[in-house]
């Protein structure tokens, strides 16, 4: 087995063990928010999300972060970015200050965030003219984010979202014994390919990124979409917002593409050049989404959330998808209609 592949993965705790509906009010009333006990959880692993009423008869999104997940100054430099968007009348969700005045709370052993509710529903992406209009959004966001990059935050690299993800699970106690020689025999080649591609990428030209931009993270209501979920911000390359639009059989993807296009370059030149990466980034999201998933097994929300996982089925279309995707990764690159 390739040496790149030797890692020894440390051991999980729960996080948001005394995290109990009496200690979220307590949370909150600490910081100055004036609560009339109503809570409701919200569908959330990496933190813990709820929708909390107050006093005024108003609701508010309380956001716990998961400890020891990101630093203070990460934080507030997420906080920092999505302000300065909220300043250029995008329609970006950013944190409230609380009574006491601050946007990053601290209670007991909890940080949190409170946010507006934001009302309106997932986007469907069979409208061009839906798709048009996100293409302008994400553009009018880098122009923002590439006027420079995050100090405290990463950087999207293939070290830590790829290499990363096959060392943990091929050292973790996931993946069945029977199964490790195909995974290796199919990370291998994916690991290559996908170290050659990334190398492509100029570090000097990344930018501020939302970083997990799929529709799940917007919400669509009669004024348009409302960008939400910044967690995963981090410095690369513009189609890191981008590609999740692009999905399906290739007539679909070459659809979509146009479509994002042609709203994105009302505002900013769309990056075409990084079309090659598409199958690459996507490949490097299903790795570490996987090892996310194992790293997190320890919680007991995910193993009521996601029964499927570390079953042997599992790691079998694991590996399938790996492979389907170093063949979509040898295949000819998408490119806008009507490009040379």
């Amino acid at each position: 087995m390739n040496k790149l592949l030797t890692m020894t993965p440390t051991a999980k705790k729960s996080a948001f063990s005394g995290l109990l509906p009496d200690e979220i009010i307590t949370c909150l009333e600490a910081c100055g928010w004036e609560c009339n006990g109503e809570i409701q959880a919200m569908a959330s692993y990496e933190n813990r999300v709820y929708q909390i009423g107050l006093n005024d008869g108003s609701n508010v999104v309380a956001k716990f972060y998961r400890p020891d997940r990101w630093t203070d100054e990460q934080i507030l430099e997420e906080f920092e970015f999505t302000d300065e968007l909220v300043a250029l009348d995008l329609p970006v969700l950013t944190p409230l200050p609380s009574p006491s005045g601050k946007t990053l709370c601290e209670h007991g052993n909890f940080r949190f965030s409170v946010y507006r509710k934001a009302s309106g529903h997932a986007p469907g992406l069979d409208d061009p003219a839906r798709l048009e209009q996100i293409g302008r959004l994400l553009a009018r966001i880098h122009n923002c984010g590439f006027t420079r990059c995050f100090e405290e935050r990463i950087d999207l690299t293939f070290d830590q979202h790829a290499l990363g993800s096959a060392r943990f699970i091929i050292t973790g106690p996931f993946l069945p014994d029977e199964l490790q020689e195909a995974y290796a025999a199919i990370a291998e080649p994916v690991l290559t390919m996908l170290d050659q591609r990334m190398q492509l990428t100029d570090p000097s030209r990344f930018g501020r990124l939302h970083g997990d931009m799929h529709v799940g993270n917007l919400l669509w209501n009669q004024a348009g979409p409302v960008l939400l979920d910044f967690d995963d911000a981090c410095n690369g390359p513009e189609i890191q917002d981008l590609w999740m639009f692009l999905s399906g059989e290739r007539t679909e993807m070459q659809t979509n593409l146009d479509a994002l296009a042609t709203g994105y370059e009302m505002f900013r030149p769309f990056p075409s050049s990084q079309l090659t990466l598409v199958e690459c980034l996507r490949t490097m999201r299903i790795m570490h989404h996987t090892a996310w998933l194992a790293r997190r097994w320890s919680d007991p929300a995910f193993p009521r959330a996601f029964p499927w996982f570390n079953t042997a089925r599992f790691w079998q279309d694991h590996i399938l998808s790996l492979k389907e995707q170093l063949a979509l990764m040898h295949e000819p690159v998408l490119a806008l209609s009507g490009a040379a």
